[in-house]
């Protein structure tokens, strides 16, 4: 017997794996993969909640940033893998 009120199972479940998946990346632990994790999920939430479509575009574009560019320099990543920096090359020379 349900109660009332409950949200379903699969909408708590989804949140739940939001929550989650957010901790991890404020940890800065597996960024690449937890961005990319981020951005799928809420990209699927835009069609599943309609409601709600420019904040869950805004998350899956802020996953998608995150995995691309990767973790800071006081991530959890960064301690365990290192601090990967870009060096761009000079145009001039």
């Amino acid at each position: 017997m349900a109660l009332r009120g409950d949200p379903p199972l699969g909408s708590a479940m989804l949140e739940a794996l939001t929550g989650v998946l957010g901790i991890l990346l404020f940890l800065g632990l597996w960024t690449p993969v937890t961005g990319t994790l981020l951005a799928i999920l809420a990209f699927l939430s835009a069609f599943l909640r309609p409601a709600d479509l420019l904040s869950w575009i805004l998350l899956s574009t802020v996953g998608a940033a995150l995995a691309l560019l990767g973790p800071g320099g006081w991530s959890v990543d960064a301690r365990l893998f290192g601090w990967k920096r870009v060096e761009l090359a000079d145009r001039n020379r």
